[in-house]
């Protein structure tokens, strides 16, 4: 307050990165005499240290002036919003810069107040607002008006020298060198607190320019003042946030910059304001419309254009393309420390793997990378790799460190993409890995929906044209023979045996022997060996290699999950990706389709470390992945966990099923009964009839219903076939996926081998949404880099409405032969949320009766509960299951269901239409539990492990009582997933959960598959003695 001994000020923001800036300041006020005292606030912190929002709030209590910036994200907002609102007319002056509009709102200055309409010269704020347009770039404009507006104002009088105050706040802030940060202080404190202290003018730096940690000013905008050395080895541009370099925080950076440059690579490391890097692109990466750099790697961890508030994947393709060089985004922990994440089986949280990782792959980012962090100040050092590393801090501030593991291995993939690039096609080799599961069973060769024979066929002779040296058979028989057959009699192999690796070999060679023995027994373990040796299976065709991926290597005990963090690949697998990047030397890796195991290796769920079981056998090299297009998140996975650029593949064409023998007695019985005028031939043929639907899983209750039911049945669109990479679509493919109504141009050329070229010349694959062609054109032309759906749009407003309505039908169809439901167990997968931008997790919502919230920018903010009075009937208790794709890709809706849960649960409503509450204060009862914890109604594996294990115990016969498989299935998903999105156990729970269900119930998105189907016991579903095996019997919702 004016007139106060000393002014304390207060800064909330979004992260730490001008925490030093600002500590410095506050040094520097304390040498100075001023009496100013300065207290940061990190809304990054409040997750992982409630402690710390604590702090702030009473912080913000005793604040003289505060200003709140960047709080954009609703958690956020909720924390200090209250705190803020009860400061704001006891303190000097508050101030809310580019933040959500409710912090935004609670600007006061002087007269000045931003919850008032906008009149005369404060309109202006409109203006430098402005609304982002698709392919704009408002960023440069932005500022050059930033540094206008205060200049135009000066001379108006009365409440517009307040709004100039706050133009020049943000330009202090925006530049946030440690001057600017104390002038912005000073500033403030002499208009609003009479402080006799004075303020220099903002400090102007260049809005996009070069740095350098050897440069004697750290910036300019010059980039002949960096060294040329090391473009024999080609030139990486690399893209980083001004605001960093600024606030001198730039350990994280310098760590990438020398790993790169000790690769014999020249580094370009150029920023630009105002969160759009295509001007630092414009600027420094291109001449004249074309490259001069070999590959981009971003480590502003935000999307290229717009950054975390916003992001204009379109505008980003288009330079992007332009570009025609990988674009790597690299992200830098900001929301947890170094130690958590190494110690963490998680890896990235929820909202760092949302903002940096799933929001840049809308732009066609690929190998997501850890690259550095900050330090917990503890000291301690980080388990994330061997190497053990601490940093040390001085102080209290907490500097941004690099990883040197994280950053060594990112600079050495950026070297291989550099090289690939830069080598000619003639002299490239390259291992194309085929997939073999399930093991002895003929699946040698497989993939999903792809003839992978015919299409490895053409795959060869595309490279032999394009200037591969490739010896290609005469045909696919002859392919097939080379691979399949070869040697393999001779040695007892599933197919040749291309090489041999002695047991001492591996013995000596394998760095991660003592994890691998522990699990499979010493060298050379038993899958894929004579005793003596290990064998790598495949042939090859010049400088190509064609692999099989060796078998996983758990069916033998189908108790152990494969995917556990304990388990390690077997000697085989490890052996194969070694011999591969050691002995064959490939300069890259194609797998060839959908999919193999490398990408569900033990490790994090995304933000990798060294010691990451993906990391370890993927190496360095560049890894490109056939994928069929509709299935977008198991391709996530592989771009997260394998690092690599997808290139999509079409899906074979659709017709109708038609029906199997069963099913067709059962069609004529049932036409003999429609057409029978005899009341007595129909008695005779209805027992026949309940027979035979019985025999084919079917209910025969109103035998008008059956036949409907098995209508469609018949009419359903299922995959024809299976598609040639390559080949043209059909006149026939065409004709019925526009009678099935796609909205797409079926006449475009199938460009999937020159896409695949492309990819293994190191080029740009432009992104492109995955999922059915019938419910997503775009997803159209084919070989494009898969993405999901933007995860902050999810739900979409069509999935909303089409889930409420599903929802609605599910209720009708079971209360029509049964009481209304108050337990209904439901499964969600990942994949079929992406291809449906959400419907599944909207029914599953609207079920309980809620629905997603929204923030200011349009983004997933959490649940909302509708009210009763609008809900029209009980809310629904839901016991939803994840698949750990779920888990992994869909961070934002896991909390989000969790929440709507929770507030269901806390709701002060009659219990007889809440059954949310009923069940959890029941439960709390029982078990002497709090309400937060009886309310947990999302189950999922723990993290890092994936499945159910119930497919493998079943195919083994390893069971004698179904129990067995409803607690195996119990133990692998009784991790519940509450508001914060971290995993417990509570098996029990999960158990008392399921004994009350009334319905099991799936849904399926899929052009191939109805909506409203029940899941019967899929490893990632949920098997039926799990459901009510301690309760009554369950029906099976049969829609």
């Amino acid at each position: 307050m004016p007139g106060s001994a000393c002014l304390h000020v207060v800064i909330v923001t979004l992260d730490n990165h001008l925490s030093g800036a600002v500590e410095r300041a506050a040094a520097h006020f304390v040498a100075d005499g001023a009496n100013i005292t300065i207290g940061f606030h990190a809304a990054a912190d409040w997750d992982r240290d409630p402690a710390a929002l604590t702090r702030c709030i009473a912080d913000i209590g005793r604040g003289d002036i505060v200003i709140a910036t960047m709080l954009f994200l609703d958690d956020h907002i909720r924390a200090v919003l209250p705190a803020l609102q009860a400061r704001r007319e006891d303190c000097a002056a508050m101030l809310g810069l580019m933040s959500g509009s409710e912090v935004v709102r609670l600007t006061r200055l002087g007269a000045y107040r931003m919850d008032k309409p906008a009149k005369g010269p404060l309109a202006l704020l409109k203006r430098l607002r402005g609304s982002p347009k698709p392919g704009g770039s408002s960023g440069a404009g932005q500022m050059k008006m930033l540094r206008r507006l205060p200049k135009m104002l000066r001379f108006i009088p009365g409440t517009a020298q307040d709004v100039r105050a706050y133009f020049l706040t943000l330009q202090y802030w925006l530049a946030g060198s440690d001057d600017n940060v104390v002038g912005m202080v000073r500033a403030l404190a002499h208009r609003y607190a009479g402080h006799a202290t004075r303020a220099d003018s903002p400090r102007d730096y260049p809005d996009v320019g070069i740095y350098h940690p050897k440069l004697a000013a750290r910036m300019t905008d010059r980039i002949d003042a960096l060294a040329a050395a090391g473009a024999k080895q080609g030139t990486v541009g690399v893209l980083m946030l001004r605001s960093y370099l600024l606030g001198r925080d730039t350990g994280h950076y310098d760590g990438v910059i020398a790993a790169l440059e000790a690769r014999g690579l020249r580094v370009i490391p150029a920023f630009a304001s105002g969160l759009d890097s295509r001007p630092a692109i414009e600027a420094y990466f291109m001449k004249d419309g074309r490259a001069t750099v070999d590959a981009v790697v971003s480590l502003t961890g935000f999307s290229l254009v717009g950054g975390p508030a916003y992001n204009d994947a379109r505008a980003a393709e288009t330079v992007l393309s332009q570009l025609d060089v990988p674009y790597i985004a690299a992200h830098p922990l900001e929301f947890q420390s170094l130690q958590n994440w190494g110690a963490g089986r998680q890896g990235l949280l929820p909202i760092e793997a949302t903002m940096m990782v799933a929001i840049p792959e809308l732009d066609g980012a690929v190998l997501p990378s850890v690259f550095g962090g900050r330090a917990d100040g503890s000291g301690d050092a980080c388990t994330g790799c061997g190497r053990g590393c601490t940093f040390p801090t001085s102080g209290l501030s907490r500097e941004m460190r690099s990883c040197p593991e994280r950053a060594e291995a990112l600079a050495a993939k950026v070297s291989q993409l550099v090289a690939l690039r830069r080598s000619a096609r003639a002299e490239r080799k390259l291992a194309i890995v085929l997939f073999n599961f399930p093991p002895n069973a003929g699946a040698t060769g497989t993939a999903a929906h792809l003839a992978v024979w015919e299409s490895l066929h053409a795959t060869l002779g595309k490279l032999s044209a394009e200037g591969y040296a490739v010896a290609i058979p005469a045909d696919v028989d002859g392919l097939r023979e080379r691979i399949l057959n070869g040697n393999a009699a001779r040695y007892g192999a599933d197919a040749n045996v291309h090489a041999h690796i002695p047991a001492d070999e591996h013995v000596r060679r394998e760095p991660h022997l003592a994890a691998i023995e522990a699990q499979w027994g010493p060298a050379p373990g038993k899958q894929q060996s004579d005793g003596g040796s290990i064998h790598v299976l495949g042939a090859q065709f010049g400088n190509v290699f064609v692999g099989i991926q060796p078998a996983f290597g758990y069916e033998g005990d189908p108790m152990r999950l494969l995917f556990e963090g304990r388990f390690t690949p077997t000697h085989a697998f490890s052996a194969f990706y070694r011999w591969l990047r050691e002995d064959f030397s490939a300069d890259a890796v194609l797998h060839f389709g959908t999919h193999g195991a490398l990408e569900f290796m033990p490790g994090k769920q995304t933000g990798l470390s060294g010691d990451c079981w993906p990391e370890r056998l993927i190496g360095h090299l560049p890894n490109i992945y056939l994928y069929a297009a509709n299935n977008p998140s198991e391709g996530l996975i592989a771009k997260r966990r394998g690092g690599a650029t997808l290139v999509s593949y079409l899906t074979p064409p659709l017709a109708e099923a038609g029906l199997y023998k069963g099913l067709n007695d059962l069609k004529a019985l049932l036409e003999r009964w429609r057409s029978s005028p005899s009341d007595e031939e129909r008695r005779v043929l209805e027992p026949m009839i309940v027979a035979s639907a019985a025999a084919s899983d079917l209910e025969a209750g109103d035998i008008e219903a059956l036949w409907a039911r098995l209508y469609e049945l018949e009419c359903e669109l299922i995959p024809e076939g299976l598609h040639i990479l390559g080949a043209p679509m059909s006149a026939k493919t065409r004709a019925q996926l526009a009678a099935a109504g796609a909205d797409a141009d079926l006449d475009m050329d199938n460009r999937e081998l020159d896409a695949l070229v492309h990819a293994l010349d190191a080029g740009f694959v432009r992104p492109a949404p995955g999922g059915d062609l019938l419910r997503n054109p775009e997803v159209l032309p084919t070989g494009r880099n898969i993405h999901g759906f933007d995860p902050f749009r999810i739900p979409g407003t069509y999935a909303m409405a089409e889930g409420a309505r599903q929802a609605d039908e599910l209720i009708a169809r079971h209360t029509a032969t049964a009481a209304f439901p108050e337990t209904l167990a439901m499964v969600l997968w990942g994949t079929d949320n992406l291809k449906s931008e959400g419907t599944q997790i909207a029914q599953a919502l609207a079920l309980i009766g809620a629905r997603p919230r929204f923030d200011g920018y349009g983004r997933l903010a959490g649940a909302e509960l509708v009210p009763l009075a609008e809900l029209g009937r009980p809310r629904i208790d839901v016991i939803v299951t994840l698949s750990g794709i779920f888990r992994d890709l869909l961070p934002l809706q896991t909390r989000m269901i969790a929440e709507a849960a929770w507030m269901a649960a806390s709701a002060d409503e009659p219990l007889d239409r809440n059954f949310v509450r009923k069940h959890s204060l029941s439960h709390a009862a029982k078990h002497d539990c709090d309400l937060e914890t009886a309310a947990l109604r999302v189950f999922s594996n723990a993290e890092g492990a994936y499945g159910a294990n119930v497919n493998m115990l079943i195919d083994d016969g390893a069971w004698t009582d179904p129990d067995e498989i409803a607690e195996v299935f119990e133990r692998q998903k009784g991790y519940a997933y509450g508001r914060a999105g971290v995993p417990t156990r509570h098996a029990e729970l999960f158990k008392t959960a399921l004994a009350g269900v009334d319905l099991a119930y799936q849904n399926l998105a899929s052009c191939g598959q109805p909506d409203l189907v029940v899941q019967k016991g899929d490893r990632r579903g949920w098997p039926p003695p799990a459901v009510g095996r301690t309760g009554p019997s369950v029906p099976w919702f049969e829609p």
